[in-house]
């Protein structure tokens, strides 16, 4: 058994209101305790690895490919990751990729211990890091829907950030002082000794029995499943184009600020860990104070004022060399990256069901982390040819462009859709046809007055993309051409079985764009829905 939440956090929660209510659960509260004690290793670890390089081989394209070796796995990984974490027990999954990430950092450090770390090997090591994390972060993600109540789900993702950037305010100025007295090793060694941390919270966590009727997806249907739920959830692929279009920019300010601290600014590695400290509590100001702002401003003022002020720090951080302005900006950008990418997280998070979670969360980190690997390695070449401050200064006005361009496409607001499941099953139907047998085709017959028909066929062109999103292959609607009013729906999937997943993705939400579409239907029989299985002709002798 957890113990109760103790008289401190307590205190907390009651001086900070809703923002601090996750920790309430237990669960929640032991994981996210570990998580902190993760992220102060991870940016220990970050401060000795990129100083480390600035040794190694001290240039703008190595020192960037750092961070582009830590983030391209999420971005190569991701979905089958997220794909697994969906079809096996995400506990044994993160469990798993806890002890990789314990191996890899403790590997780096007993070579560069030994005197053995080389510039690819520092990059390996790094990469093997990516692919630790690129497992674990799909299934992290996807598990706060189940820590915690579906009106904290927003608090929770700001904790988390928290969490990152508590770890990001004082692991910096640690690793600064670890690596001064102790070398770059050492803040590897620390940082697997972290990852235990994480795997004993973990383990003590017993998450509950999916309740399913069918048997899982194998993973390539699972992948192509989350391929084409984003593919046709538009709220979803809002949030994804406006992140994409932060972080690509964005990412120059991890890429290049080790540059930064030690070419203009002459600092340290004290001084580049004092920095990112600055920028960790910011970051963490923000998070404390998200909530309350979001009540008032919503979700779309945060994403936008949060990218103006980041593209602001970023200018100023090329303009003005001088560390006490930069330390005050990257106190600015922490706070500004931290409201964005919260913001972001919890407008994914509001808008996915249980049955897809992970898969599509791991297309959000793929935008996220691809983005900053992508962003870091253009603007270190950037640098090469124009300088790091003039690069900072083009990624700042790049993010407030980017930000501009993307403004129409509003975020999901509130407490977003109803997503509790909402399947209505037939045991006629479960059993009625092979599971294997496809392809299957469904139609459904509807008699409409025809001065409703516009509307009507608005109304399904919603119905549709659900069609699209849970499973059809393709799907239409058709008028009779010989009777004014009579339409036929029509969806293919690929497969009985399929057609099962289909009407067990159904959310609550879902049922009422139905019902809206169902309510032009004329007459006191529900619209006729027949399904046709695909025949195999034999051939002739």
């Amino acid at each position: 058994m957890l113990r109760p939440a103790a008289p401190a956090v307590d205190r907390a929660i009651a001086a900070n209101g809703t923002a601090w209510t996750p920790l309430r659960h237990a669960v929640f509260r032991s994981i996210w305790i570990a998580s902190l004690v993760s992220n102060l290793g991870t940016w220990m670890q970050n401060v000795g690895a990129a100083w480390l390089m600035t040794s190694l081989a001290p240039s703008p394209v190595f020192v960037s490919l750092v961070q582009a070796a830590s983030n391209l796995p999420l971005f190569l990984l991701a979905l089958p990751a997220g794909a697994l974490a969906d079809v096996v027990d995400r506990r044994r999954l993160m469990l798993v990729a806890l002890v990789w990430l314990c191996i890899a950092a403790a590997l780096l450090g007993a070579l560069d211990l030994a005197g053995r770390v080389t510039p690819g090997a520092l990059l390996g090591c790094t990469f093997a890091l990516g692919v630790g994390g690129a497992f674990l972060a799909p299934a992290f993600q996807a598990v706060v829907p189940e820590l915690v109540p579906h009106d904290e789900i927003a608090p929770a993702v700001s904790l988390n950030g928290i969490s990152m950037n508590l770890g990001r305010a004082a692991g910096p100025a640690l690793g600064g002082v670890v690596v001064a007295a102790f070398g770059a090793g050492a803040t590897f060694l620390l940082n697997a000794a972290s990852f235990v941390a994480v795997a004993i919270a973990v383990a003590r966590w017993r998450s509950a029995p999916r309740d399913a009727r069918l048997p899982p997806e194998d993973l390539i249907g699972a992948m192509r499943a989350g391929i084409r739920y984003v593919r046709y959830s538009a709220p979803l692929r809002i949030v994804l184009w406006r992140t994409l279009s932060f972080v690509l920019p964005a990412s120059a300010l991890w890429a290049l600020l080790p540059l930064l601290a030690r070419d203009s600014l002459a600092l340290g590695a004290g001084g580049y860990g004092a920095l990112l400290g600055c920028f960790g509590v910011g970051a963490v100001i923000a998070g404390v104070l998200m909530t309350g702002v979001r009540a008032r401003i919503g979700a779309g003022g945060i994403a936008s004022w949060g990218a103006l002020a980041f593209a602001v720090a970023c200018a100023v951080l090329g303009l003005v060399p001088m560390a006490p302005v930069a330390g005050a900006a990257l106190f600015v950008a922490g706070g500004a990256w931290l409201a964005v990418l919260t913001t972001y997280n919890a407008s994914a998070q509001i808008v996915i069901p249980p049955w897809v979670r992970a898969r599509a969360l791991a297309t959000y980190l793929i935008v996220l982390f691809g983005g900053l690997a992508v962003g870091s390695a253009l603007f270190g070449a950037l640098a090469e040819e124009i300088g790091v401050p003039h690069a900072l200064i083009a990624a700042g006005a790049a993010v407030a462009l980017g930000h501009l361009a993307t403004l129409r496409r509003r975020l999901p607001e509130g407490e977003g859709p109803d997503l509790t499941p909402a399947p209505r099953w037939d045991s006629e139907l479960v059993h009625a046809v092979a599971a294997d047998r496809g392809p299957v085709l469904v139609t459904v017959e509807y008699d409409i007055a025809p001065d409703e028909a516009e509307e009507f066929a608005r109304a399904m062109r919603s119905l549709g993309e659900i069609r699209l999103r849970d499973g059809a292959l393709r799907w239409g609607i058709w008028a009779d051409s010989a009777r004014p009013g009579r339409y036929l729906e029509s969806f293919v999937l690929e497969s009985w079985l399929a057609h099962l997943r289909q009407h067990e993705r159904v959310t609550a939400a879902d049922r009422a764009v139905q019902a809206i579409a169902r309510a032009f239907h004329r007459g006191d029989e529900p619209p006729r829905v027949t399904h046709f299985v695909h025949e195999q002709i034999p051939t002739d002798p």
